[in-house]
This record gives C-alpha cells, structure tokens and sequence, in this order.
C-alpha cells in the first residue's frame, strides 16, 4: 500500500486516530488478523461468527502498525470510524485518487472472471507494475484489498466485480472507478438470488453504466444480453467474438490435442496469430477481451498476443490439468460451476484426446432456484451430446445429472453420495489413458478430490 500515517488514515476515513499518530502504515492491508504483516493496517471488521477487534492483539503479535476499528483497542495504535466497512471503502478509493495515471479495468459476468483477470493481469504486467485479485476476490472485501495492494509505481489495476443482486456491482465501482469495463456473459449463476436472469443482465450491466464518457466498454458481441449493454454507456463499445460484426474478432479456432485454443484476431489495430496454452476453447472469449482491454491501456498487439501465449494458471481449481504418472490425466476444474460454465468445461473435455475414457465427475451447482433440476438435467443431458464415455454424478442435487445423462445415452452413469464415495470409485476404475474432468459449486467439495486423485495412482 502506499504509506500513510495515522493521522492521514483518519483524514481519509472520516476517523479519531488513538495511539501514535505518527506512525505509518507501509505494509499490506488485512481484514484477517493472521495474515498482518510488518507495518499492516488490520481492519477489524465484524461478522456473524466473530469480532475482528478480539483478534487485535494477534495482529500486533505479527507486526501489524495499526488497526482501523469502531472503538479502541488496546493492543494497537488505532483508527476509530462510525463503521469500518464504509472506511474501508473511503481508504481504497482515496488510494486510487492518489494514482491519476493509473489504469483500472473492471471485470464482471456470470462466469470466466477470475480466469480472465488473470490472463489481463499477466498481460498487462508485461508492460508495467501491475494489481490483481488474488483468487476470486471480487467482494465488497475483497475488492478493496486488491486497492489496498497499490503502490506510488502500480500503472495498471484490474478488479474482478462479483454480483448477487442488483446493486452490487455499481457499489463496488464506487470503490475502484474503471476507466475500461469487461462484460463477458450474462448466465445462470447465483439466478436463485436475482430471481431471473434478466436482473443478472441488469447487475452486469451497471459497471458499463458506470464508465465515464472518455472510457472504453469492452462487450461480448456473441451474448445477447451483454450486446445490448452498448445502449446504456456513453463510453467507445469496443464488440468481442466470433460475431462478424465483433470488432475484436476470433476466426479460424482450432483446439490442439490437449484442448488448447489457437485462432486468428483481427481488429482495427492489427491482425494476429493467437496461441493459448490453457485447456478450453471458452478461452477464446476470454482472450479477446484481454486482448481489447489491454490495447485500451496502451498496449500494442504484438505485445499482447506474445504475453498470451505465454500466460500460465495463476489461480487454483481453474481447469487445472495434471498428468500422473500412471497414464491418468486430471483436470480440476471445480472451484466453482454454473451451467454456462459446466457447458464450457465439458466441452474442453470432449475436445481432449484420450486413449482411454473421458470421464466427468460432476457435482452440485448451487443458487440456482427454482430451474435448478431442469439445469443440473441438461449438464448430464450435454454430456451424453458429447460423447462422454462416464459420469459420476457426486450428492444430492446431482441426482438430476445422473438421470440427464443416462436419458442422453451416456454408456457409464454412476450417481454416489459424497465426494469420499467418488473417490473410492475413481480409485478403483480409472486406468492408463483416462481423462477425468471434476467440476462443481465451491461448497460441493470436488476441489480437494481433485487434488488427491492428482497425487495417487493405480492401486493407491
């Protein structure tokens, strides 16, 4: 973070400084007491199972300088405010209008968010100092710890803006203004929260609503919902995809054994060969609007698409692929799933070569509402579509997988438990040759099933 003292903490946040005031805080800012460090500022921030001011002391204990709190504490030099989240928010956007030459891009959608920060984030830190969510931190905490991170030499700042329900997102651009705004798509995930997918549409839409007249909205023209996204900015629309119409436009994709995508891009400002070395032709989407937003901030295409095929996975349970030793290849891609990118997934195993099966472990997806077995029916109903030789349907809601894939001709339907059940299973039948896709909600589990079956072997 940029060095603040006490006292310029309290000027920005509204705050009564308590302690020394001189004292500056230079390091990282927290909101969990473990992870303070020399020179921290610790955010005690207080939730539904604990107060952040009972771990005051084991913040000091690491180093932290000072906390900003809703009433002294005794173990660190403080900042007191009426409530600390709004103060928060007041220090992160107060940081960033210390930064006028700073680039802030804003990231939203239904699904490919975190994937395509950080294809932005590697780009873009090819040409200078650059902030990134680290994981999918794209909350009303998450993002103002990614603010946190700037520095005096930080040029480029990426935010990925979650949403579940109208108001979120323009919150949250409130706190980090973008200059440049991604929209990918607009699907079904968290659509039991919004109530349609229309106010999913809507939610997205406010960080194109947000963009000054001077800023650029890159748009995915291949989704209908984000197209008409134009209509409500007064920022240059900058169209993505495979549209003909699309500005930035991918043509000519193939997918390589390993699933991995290459494609011509042409664009007002040049024409190139695209080679990505992540596992999904969903990656195309992604990459053309990586491609857009970082020519936005200055970045040229021949520099661009050099840091693209250079790129690699930067956060976890992303389509995550590990080649064991004994011939089975897994593919963890269950931090998170919702029907547009459960599609994405299994179709990035259908594409992989296999001299074995393809097998899909395929978990709960979570907040979808009322259309929430109709949609788990159709992920099992794709699967058969695809050629997938075996589904192993893992809890409750996966039921309705099972039974979609068995209706689309699916040659092994296995519907378990829990992921324990899964594991036993996959043990036992998964051979030399076999390509095994896991994906799920986050709560679901598959995640920590995917980095065990990446570390056995037959018989293990």
């Amino acid at each position: 973070m940029i060095p603040m003292t006490l006292v310029e903490v309290a000027a920005v946040t509204g705050g009564t400084p308590h302690g020394d005031e001189s004292a500056t805080v230079s390091g990282p800012v927290v909101t969990d007491a473990r992870e303070a460090e020399v020179g921290s500022l610790y955010v005690a921030r207080v939730g539904e199972h604990a107060d952040g001011h009972d771990y005051a002391g084991q913040a000091a204990e690491r180093g932290a300088t000072a906390a900003l709190t809703t009433r002294v504490v005794d173990e660190l030099a403080c900042v007191v405010v009426d409530d600390t989240q709004d103060a928060f928010v007041a220090l992160s956007r107060a940081l960033i209008d210390r930064l006028p030459e700073l680039h802030v891009v804003g990231i939203t959608g239904s699904s490919g968010k975190t994937s395509t920060k950080d294809l932005l984030g590697s780009v873009l830190a090819t040409a200078g100092e650059t902030v990134a969510p680290q994981g999918s931190y794209n909350s009303e905490v998450g993002v103002p710890l990614t603010v946190c991170r700037v520095t005096e030499a930080t040029r480029y700042l990426v935010v990925e803006m979650g949403a579940r329900g109208v108001g979120h997102v323009e919150y949250l651009t409130e706190i980090a203004p973008a200059q440049v705004g991604v929209v990918l798509n607009v699907g079904h995930a968290h659509v039991g929260e919004f109530g349609s997918i229309d106010q999913v549409a809507l939610a997205k839409s406010e960080l194109v609503r947000a963009l000054p007249a001077d800023g650029v909205a890159v748009l995915n023209a291949d989704d209908p919902r984000v197209r008409a996204m134009a209509g409500v900015t007064t920022a240059r629309v900058v169209l993505v995809g495979e549209a003909e119409d699309a500005d930035v436009r991918a043509t000519d994709v193939t997918l390589d054994e390993g699933g991995r995508p290459r494609f011509t891009v042409t664009a007002p400002f040049g024409t190139a060969e695209v080679s990505l070395p992540l596992v999904g032709r969903h990656h195309v989407g992604n990459a053309l609007s990586v491609i857009a937003a970082a020519q936005a901030c200055g970045l040229d295409l021949e520099a661009i698409v050099a840091a693209l095929a250079d790129v690699r996975p930067a956060s976890r349970w992303r389509m995550e692929v590990t080649e064991r030793a004994d011939g089975v290849r897994v593919v963890n891609d269950a931090y998170n799933a919702n029907p547009d990118s459960m599609a994405a997934a299994l179709h990035a195993l259908a594409a992989m070569s296999a001299s074995g099966r393809r097998v899909a472990v395929l978990g709960s997806m979570l907040e979808l509402g009322e259309e929430s077995p109709a949609l788990h029916r159709g992920v099992g109903r794709l699967a058969g579509e695809l050629g997938i030789d075996t589904v192993v349907a893992v809890g409750g809601l996966a039921t309705d997988i099972a039974e979609g894939a068995r209706s689309a001709g699916v040659t092994t339907v296995e519907h378990v438990s829990d992921v324990d059940a899964a594991e036993e299973l996959l043990t036992a039948r998964l051979a030399d040759g076999d390509v095994v896709l896991l994906k799920s909600s986050r709560d679901a589990g598959l995640r920590w099933l995917g980095d065990r079956l990446s570390e056995k072997e037959v018989g293990q």
